[in-house]
């Protein structure tokens, strides 16, 4: 692997820590919504994820960040000229 030119994601820093954060959020998605769900197939699934991550992102008020939505905390932070574009 390392002989084709790739490199190794982990920077030998933070190690484990680095996946941290994505291994909440898709645990979260599978224990709200995945294994509640019997899809059929993998469409209706990557339909149905897609609609939970927009609700997650958008209309799910989070505790952690002060009752507001990641979208509303990561728009706070955003300069205003990016937004207009």
């Amino acid at each position: 692997m390392l002989n084709n030119g790739t490199k190794l994601s982990m920077d030998g820093r933070g190690g484990w820590r680095d996946n941290v954060f994505v291994e909440r959020v898709w645990r979260t998605i599978k224990y709200e919504r995945v294994y509640l769900r019997a899809y059929e197939t993998v469409r209706p699934a990557r339909q149905d994820i897609a609609q939970y991550i927009d609700w997650y992102n958008q209309d799910r008020d989070h505790s952690s960040l002060g009752n507001k939505t990641p979208e509303q905390v990561w728009q706070e932070g955003t300069p205003t000229f990016r937004l207009a574009a």
